[in-house]
């Protein structure tokens, strides 16, 4: 196993040896050979970054995707790693790289705005989960051993088992599964008028019970008989023209009514 500098073991068989040439590297003036050299580190330890990407995949990000956040984590992690402070740079560099991953699951991934905290409890249910399972003999761990193995509440566990299901956001026009082309946004309830006609008749209510007999009759053959206005008239005994004329006295007197009523709330 090659060491650094620093003369402390990588974890890993493949790590480059580095160390003099990040010494180098600090020695350097800005211009063309340290920028050659800058990009000569980050080639050698990208392998690296590839690897912590990969501990990520299956989140709802495409692998490509994390292998280009954690190439920008380790293009950082080669910016600011300070020689002077006596650590390997892949002590310095594995946390930053995982850092900049976390942090676009973070900033990136969520389309909702989900507490950090839950957040916290999501990482921890789902890695649970996934270390259960080995044990669970084929089924999903249930709330109660979630909870016992990561000490959490059983609230907490299902919190975090709700955040689990809120990672990313459906489109409206998804298909809903075991459906023949049944739209997610097909299964969204609209306003019903029907509400608004209540509130309108019980508003009108006291109006048309103050009005005189004849008039509530007029009304009630033509709106809830469907009558025209010629059948009222015979119905009646009386002209076409007085029952139109009748008909809108009883409108304006309606109209006037629930805008003072209105007014005066």
């Amino acid at each position: 196993m090659r060491v650094t500098g620093s003369t402390k073991p990588h974890p890993h068989d493949d790590a480059p040896d580095t160390g003099r040439s990040f010494e180098r590297l600090a020695g350097l003036p800005d211009g063309p050979e340290r920028q050659a050299l800058r990009d000569e580190l980050v080639r050698l330890w990208l392998p690296m970054a590839e690897r912590i990407a990969v501990r990520f995949r299956g989140r709802g990000e495409a692998l490509e995707d994390l292998y280009q956040v954690a190439a920008l984590g380790l293009v950082k992690a080669v910016d600011h790693y300070d020689t002077s402070r006596g650590r390997a740079f892949e002590a310095y560099a594995v946390p930053t790289i995982t850092g900049e991953i976390k942090r676009h699951f973070r900033d990136h991934m969520w389309t909702l705005h989900v507490p950090r905290r839950v957040q916290d409890l999501r990482n921890r249910v789902r890695s649970a989960i996934k270390e259960l399972a080995q044990t669970t003999s084929g089924r999903a761990p249930t709330v109660t051993e979630i909870a016992a193995y990561t000490r959490l509440t059983e609230d907490e566990v299902r919190t975090g088992m709700e955040a689990l299901e809120c990672f990313s956001a459906l489109s409206l026009d998804a298909e809903v599964a075991g459906t023949d082309g049944y739209a997610l946004g097909d299964s969204l309830g609209a306003a019903d008028p029907g509400y608004d006609l209540v509130v309108d008749r019980a508003a009108v209510k006291p109006c048309l019970a103050a009005l005189p007999e004849r008039e509530r009759t007029i009304l009630y053959l033509r709106f809830f008989g469907g009558m025209t206005q010629s059948r009222i008239a015979q119905q009646l005994g009386i002209s076409q023209m007085h029952v139109s004329r009748l008909l809108s006295g009883c409108f304006d007197r309606l109209r006037e009514e629930l805008l003072a009523e209105t007014r005066a709330r």
